[in-house]
C-alpha cells in the first residue's frame, strides 16, 4: 500500500498548527486555548475575590499595591474538533491521478497537522466504501463492496486523538476507495446534526452532485463550524481534449449518452465549468467559507505549503 504522504512532507507539516478563528467549544481539555476560564498556565484576566474562591489563585503582589484581593483567571486549554468530509462517491474515482487520491492526500495532511497539535479528528466518508482489495460478492458490483478491514478503518476514523495515533490514521485513510452514489447535501446535514460541537470542517469533493451543495454547506455554517471547501476536479474535466463521436457514461448512475463533441461544444463545456466553479466560489465567499479549487494532477505541496498557509488555515 503506497503511503499517502512522503516522510519529507510529514516533517514539514509538523511545523504547522490549525489556526481556528473561532474558539473551540469542546468540553474536553487539550492543547487549544479557549475563552472558558480554567486553570492552565495562560493568564487571562482578574476578578474580585469572593468568599469560597481558591486562595492559591490570589494575586498577592496586587494585594500589596491596592490592599484589595483579586483572583487570577486563566484560559483553559480545550481541544479543537476537526471534521473532514470526504466525498467517496464513484465520480471521485475519475481522472489520472484520480480526484479521490488527491482528496485523501489533502485529508491526510490536514488530519496529521491536527493530530500533531493534539486536536481531535473525525473523518466522515460518503456514501459507500470498501477496501482496496475487497473481492466482489455474487450479484454485486465490485465498486460497492466493503471488506472487513475497510469497515474497521472507517470505524477507527470516526474519532482519532493524539499524535501517537497519526500513523494509524494515515494507514486507515489509505485503505479507502470510492464507490457508490453520494447525496452531498444530506451527508453534510447529517454530519452537522450529529456533531456534538462545531470546530473546523473541511469538505473535500468535486461538488458535482446533481442535488447541489448549498444546503449542505449552509448546515455546517449554521452549526458553528469554521468551514473550508476544497473542490477537486480532474484535468479531463477542467480541459478535455477528446473530440468526435463519444459515448459518455455517468459513473454513478450508469446513464450513457452518445454525443458529437466538436470544438464549439468544447468551448461551451469549458465555459460551463468555469461558471460552475465561480458560482461555488461566490457562494462560499458570501458565507465566510474558505474556498480552494484544485486539479487532481496539481502539486500537492503548492496547496498544503503555500495556499493553505497564505489563507491562514494553518501556520
Amino acid at each position: 500500500m503506497k503511503a499517502l504522504l512522503t516522510p519529507e512532507l510529514l516533517r514539514r507539516l509538523e511545523q504547522f498548527q490549525l489556526l481556528a478563528k473561532r474558539h473551540a467549544k469542546s468540553s474536553i481539555r487539550g492543547e487549544r486555548r479557549s475563552k472558558a476560564r480554567g486553570q492552565s498556565v495562560e493568564f487571562a484576566d482578574y476578578r474580585n475575590y469572593v468568599v469560597g474562591d481558591d486562595l492559591r489563585y490570589l494575586d498577592w503582589n496586587l494585594y500589596g499595591r491596592l490592599d484589595r484581593l483579586f483572583l487570577k483567571l486563566y484560559e483553559e486549554e480545550r481541544e479543537l474538533p476537526v471534521t473532514l468530509f470526504l466525498d467517496g462517491s464513484e465520480s471521485m474515482g475519475f481522472g489520472e491521478p484520480s480526484k479521490f487520491d488527491f482528496a485523501r492526500q489533502v485529508a491526510a495532511a490536514i488530519g496529521y497537522v491536527a493530530l500533531c497539535g493534539f486536536d481531535r479528528v473525525s473523518v466522515r466518508v460518503f456514501p459507500n466504501h470498501r477496501g482496496r482489495d475487497a473481492p466482489p460478492q455474487a450479484g454485486e458490483s465490485s465498486n460497492r463492496q466493503s471488506s472487513v478491514d475497510a469497515m474497521k478503518a472507517l470505524g477507527a476514523l470516526k474519532s482519532v486523538r493524539g499524535r501517537k495515533s497519526s500513523m494509524m490514521f494515515l494507514t486507515n485513510l489509505a485503505m479507502l476507495v470510492p464507490g457508490g452514489r453520494a447525496d452531498f447535501n444530506e451527508s453534510l446535514k447529517r454530519g452537522a446534526m450529529e456533531a456534538s460541537h462545531g470546530g473546523v470542517a473541511v469538505v473535500l469533493s468535486d461538488f458535482l452532485d446533481e442535488g447541489g451543495y448549498e444546503e449542505g454547506l449552509k448546515s455546517l455554517v449554521s452549526r458553528g463550524f469554521q468551514v473550508s471547501a476544497v473542490q477537486i476536479l480532474s484535468p479531463e474535466e477542467l480541459s478535455p481534449t477528446s473530440y468526435g463521436d463519444l459515448r459518455l457514461v455517468d459513473s454513478e448512475t450508469g446513464h450513457s449518452e452518445e454525443v458529437t463533441f466538436g470544438r464549439h461544444r468544447l468551448e461551451v463545456y469549458t465555459r460551463v465549468v468555469r461558471e460552475h466553479v465561480e458560482r461555488l466560489r461566490q457562494h462560499c465567499r458570501a458565507r465566510g467559507i474558505q474556498f480552494f479549487q484544485c486539479s487532481s494532477n496539481g502539486r500537492l505541496e503548492d496547496l498544503l505549503l503555500k495556499r493553505l498557509r497564505e489563507s491562514e488555515v494553518w501556520g
